[in-house]
């Protein structure tokens, strides 16, 4: 039996750039799932997304989705792109053991805590309001961290500056002043010793979330991201919101570790490869 990929449609160009095409998984003409494969055009590497793949019951354990995404690696290759991504729901066991075969390994994974009570910041801390004068340096220091994290992706320095820039701006339209977004400056024993900044409210998530987290070199090892998250999390039960998520790269393990202890489980796993 032929497992090959069948156009569902035409080839669409989504607003903003990239493109995007729907496809039928057939064995021997007969469809047997589905599959969608997009680009990103925020991506100087021509990245290529595995958008969806699903198989029908009667025909899972056959070696169908591995045949499937190997002809999607195919198809965007011959769109240009160099390397392919893949979001994975944490509980999908049998697609993180078929990603895993197939040589994707982790970006990063997306994590999130149910809320309850905000928690009590230990003695000698306090926190306050990220203000003007010191908002211009906070931002410098975020945007060097976004381009660190992109370019340990393999995003060029160049294009990773361009999208910390267009982001932020996005984001933070009125700096430390935009409504819906806390940014707040943790003091142990009165030194400043990290920040934190949370989206209170954003578009399609149903919580707050933890755009940047830092602890100051100097102080870290103490206890003070742990404390930071707890702030985050009483700014957002603050806001009705009862739930906080947040992003952590594969090369961040001391992150990971910190937000595990602290409750939070993973949602989804980022999943990459390069398309040689």
């Amino acid at each position: 039996m032929t497992t090959t990929l069948r156009p569902t449609g035409p080839e669409e160009r989504p607003e903003g750039g990239g493109r995007a095409r729907s496809f039928d998984v057939c064995v021997n003409s007969r469809p047997v799932g589905r599959l969608r494969l997009a680009t990103d055009p925020r991506s100087a590497l021509s990245t290529g997304r595995l958008a969806d793949l699903w198989i029908d019951e009667p025909d899972r354990r056959r070696g169908r989705a591995t045949v499937a995404a190997l002809a999607a690696e195919e198809v965007l290759r011959g769109w240009g792109c160099r390397r392919i991504e893949f979001l994975v729901p944490a509980d999908a066991t049998p697609a993180l053991r078929l990603s895993a075969a197939l040589g994707y390994t982790e970006r990063a994974r997306r994590m999130t805590k149910e809320l309850t009570a905000p928690p009590v910041l230990p003695p000698g801390s306090t926190d306050r309001p990220l203000d003007d004068a010191e908002y211009p340096g906070w931002r410098a220091a975020a945007l060097a961290e976004y381009v660190r994290a992109m370019t340990a992706q393999g995003e060029s320095p160049e294009r990773a500056a361009e999208l910390a820039e267009a982001d932020h701006r996005l984001l933070l339209p009125d700096g430390a002043h935009t409504p819906d977004h806390s940014l707040r400056v943790l003091s142990h024993e009165g030194t400043d010793v990290g920040t934190v900044w949370t989206a209170l409210r954003s578009p399609g998530r149903p919580g707050g979330y933890v755009y940047d987290v830092r602890v100051e070199p100097e102080h870290r090892g103490h206890g003070h991201g742990r404390t930071l998250m707890g702030i985050a999390e009483r700014e957002c039960l603050a806001a009705g919101r009862r739930t906080l998520g947040l992003n952590v790269y594969a090369d961040n393990p001391t992150a990971r570790r910190l937000y595990e202890s602290l409750g939070y489980r993973a949602t989804d796993h980022r999943l990459w490869k390069p398309l040689l």
